[in-house]
């Protein structure tokens, strides 16, 4: 390895590790490069790859995309795809503390990223306290492109086995369109109306789009508004 490929490792142990660029964080992960290019050009040709040359495209390309830049074999591609990974279940974790879903607009942008470039709609149970704070979520289904199906049953029985008080649906519409569809409509009310005899209410059912979101119950297909004023 060259001197220069060990400057990551320097200036981390001077300066830590927020000193680094995107590129020289991948590099340290990355470890090697070719025989013709170190490790911090291997990254930089992988930050090129990004229509937005930022670590978010980590998130969003496949690891065998990852494998078509030189220097870039299986398991480094792994080994990147599970690094954007645990970054961002670490930012979820770190977001979710005293996080309250008391706005569309929040739920919107706790999510969005990891749903607005799904190919195919994931339908999302989240389960709130009574103070519309995040107890946990869960995946009910994942569909083709043009529909999922979701089982009320099995959505209760989860939110019954958090001990969720009330709960919202979630999912992304993969056209980057959120307006709801007739079935969006149809399967939102009949969980609101089991919600409500069961004493778990429906706060709301959120469609992602691309870069946008709708609010089923804001844009007027709930009768009633749970959401706090302000």
């Amino acid at each position: 390895m060259h001197s220069y490929e060990l400057m990551p490792y320097e200036i981390v142990k001077a300066y830590g590790a927020k000193e680094l660029g995107d590129d020289e964080l991948l590099a340290v992960f990355i470890r090697t490069g070719t025989k013709d290019e170190n490790a911090v050009s291997v990254a930089n040709r992988i930050l090129n790859s990004f229509p937005e040359r930022n670590l978010l495209g980590l998130c969003h390309i496949p690891w065998r995309e990852l494998m078509k830049i030189p220097g870039i074999g299986e398991v480094k591609a792994i080994r990147l795809k599970c690094l954007a990974e645990l970054a961002g279940r670490i930012s979820k974790a770190e977001a979710k503390k005293g996080l309250r879903f008391d706005r569309p607009d929040t739920v919107w942008r706790y999510y969005k990223e990891s749903l607005r470039h799904e190919e195919r709609e994931r339908v999302l149970l989240i389960m709130l306290d009574q103070k519309l704070q995040l107890i946990a979520d869960a995946v009910l289904s994942i569909g083709t492109i043009r529909e999922s199906v979701l089982s009320p049953r099995e959505l209760f029985l989860t939110a019954l086995g958090e001990k969720a008080v009330q709960i919202m649906l979630l999912h992304n519409h993969p056209s980057g369109d959120p307006e709801p569809s007739r079935a969006d409509l149809e399967i939102t009310e009949r969980v609101r109306m089991l919600g409500a005899m069961m004493e778990i209410p429906l706060v709301d059912h959120i469609i992602i789009g691309d870069k946008t979101y709708c609010s089923m119950r804001e844009n007027g297909y709930f009768n009633e508004n749970v959401y706090p004023a302000g």
